[in-house]
This record gives C-alpha cells, sequence and structure tokens, in this order.
C-alpha cells in the first residue's frame, strides 16, 4: 500500500490525515496518511528513512519547510522561489523533488471556492516570513495591478520584493509608508492574530469593497478578522480554504488526480466548532 505523511513538530493539530483519507476515498485510491512527529534535529534522517522504505511522498510543516528546500536535489520554479517547500516525492531517477503548493492554495480557494479576483486588485501582503514569500509568485501570476508587503522591519520587505521583482509590480516597505494607500485585498501573513495582535495598519488602508484574507484558520475569528469585520471588509476570509486547496495540489502532484474540495471544506469547518 502507498505510504504518506506530514512532517511537523509539532504535529497533533494536523488536519493533513483526515484531508488526504478524504481525498483518496473519494477518488478510490488505497494509501495511508500519518502525521509524525518528527524530532528537531533529525529531519534529514527522518525523510531519507521514509524514501528508503518505500513512502511515496511527503508533506512538510513547521519548522521543516526551510529544511525540505536544501534536501531537495530537484525543485519546482515555485520552490525555487519561495524557499520553501511542502511537498517531497521521489521522481523516476530516485531523486527527492520539492515543491510549494500554499500560494497555489491561496490563490485557488480566493478565486475558485469564493469568488474573489487578484487580476488588476491592489493587493497589500502583510508580514516577510516564508507564509508570504510562499505565496508571492502565484499572487504575481494571477496580475494584480500592484502588490504591497509591508513589515515591520521595512528593510526585510524591500529585499523580498527585490525577489520577485521580475514577476511583476512588486514593492516593500513599512506600516507607516502605508498611510494615504488603499487596497482591495489585504491578506495577513503573519502569525500575530492568533495571539490577539494586528499590526498598526490605518484606517483608510482597506479600500470600499475591499477583501480580507488571513493565512491562520481558528473556530473564532482570528484578531485579523475581527480587524476586518471592523473596517467593513465585504468579505473576511480565513485560511482553512488554503489548507485544503494547498493539500488537493500535493494530492494531485502525487497521484496525478484532482480532488473535489467543496464537502470536505464544510465538513473541516464544521469540526472546528465541535
Amino acid at each position: 500500500m502507498d505510504r504518506y505523511a506530514v512532517f511537523g513538530n509539532p504535529i497533533a493539530h494536523s488536519k493533513s490525515p483526515l484531508i488526504h483519507r478524504c481525498f483518496a476515498s473519494q477518488s478510490g485510491q488505497v494509501l495511508t496518511y500519518d502525521a509524525v512527529l518528527v524530532p528537531e534535529d533529525g529531519f534529514a534522517v527522518a525523510v531519507d528513512d521514509f524514501f528508503a522504505r518505500g513512502g511515496k511522498g511527503l508533506n512538510i510543516t513547521v519548522p521543516f519547510k526551510q529544511q525540505a528546500w536544501a534536501l531537495a536535489q530537484w525543485r519546482s520554479p515555485a520552490a525555487e522561489l519561495a524557499g520553501a517547500v511542502n511537498t517531497l516525492y521521489c521522481d523516476d531517477q530516485g531523486r527527492i523533488c520539492g515543491d510549494n503548493t500554499d500560494g497555489t492554495g491561496m490563490v485557488r480557494d480566493i478565486v475558485k471556492n469564493h469568488g474573489g479576483t487578484v487580476r488588476g486588485a491592489r493587493v497589500l501582503l502583510l508580514g516577510a516570513g516564508g507564509a508570504v514569500r510562499g505565496v508571492m509568485q502565484p499572487l504575481l501570476e494571477q496580475q494584480p495591478r500592484q502588490l504591497v508587503v509591508a513589515n515591520r522591519t521595512p528593510a526585510r520587505a524591500i529585499e523580498l520584493a527585490e525577489v520577485f521583482a521580475g514577476l511583476g509590480p512588486v514593492q516593500g516597505c513599512g506600516f507607516a509608508d502605508l498611510e494615504s494607500q488603499s487596497f482591495d485585498l489585504i491578506i495577513n501573513g503573519t502569525a500575530a492574530s492568533l495571539q490577539g495582535e494586528v499590526p498598526p495598519l490605518p484606517a483608510a488602508v482597506l479600500a470600499p469593497g475591499g477583501w480580507c484574507y488571513d493565512m491562520m484558520y481558528s473556530a473564532e475569528p482570528t484578531a485579523f478578522g475581527r480587524w476586518a469585520q471592523q473596517q467593513g471588509a465585504a468579505r473576511v476570509l480565513d485560511g482553512l480554504g488554503m489548507l485544503v486547496e494547498q493539500a488537493a495540489e500535493s494530492f494531485r502532484i502525487w497521484r496525478g488526480t484532482q480532488p473535489d474540495t467543496r464537502s470536505l471544506l464544510q465538513t473541516l469547518r464544521d469540526s472546528l466548532t465541535d
């Protein structure tokens, strides 16, 4: 039986086993998928052992995405630019291959699941860490009017924007530089809102009719989600759909079939409040 797993630390909270088992059932495929707690100093050994024992594919989560990038012997263009890998598999030559499906998952959630648009929009990305880096190429491929990355440390945002400058109109700045600017879509790529914090954003930074998207998700609205509601956002979305859609893209890479995510999304949403 084909074996898959997600590697992380911590990992007990992961919904990936449920998601992938649902995908397998839906498509009539027989496989196993487990959540594996990996010691922080034992990632490379664990990956090598998994594939040596015939494992077919891995999802990678915190804190190992950068290590997975370094370990991969071949990386997709998206993973190369992101500097992080969340999907591993072996190709016909026995090479460990790395991909990053996070950005594809987020864009698909916004556009397919919620009928939103990135093309021609003014987009603001909050943060300059790995989560933001992982979604920048897919966002720019949607051809927004502009993409601004804002961070507490402006230099990090500016540096990140320079990396992706060849893909579209992107710039980096600090939060104070957002005065007098407004955006159609604001995406929170920081984890701060789960701790009850929101970046210091100007009151008028969200354009009338604008959407807000938090990459984090929880049973109750995140702090960023509550802020968005207070600003009168037309839609306030969290990252549960991103989680499911990035998993679907991993499943497609491994198994060659695209899962239907609609019913699973509702099941997972209901499970958060159980």
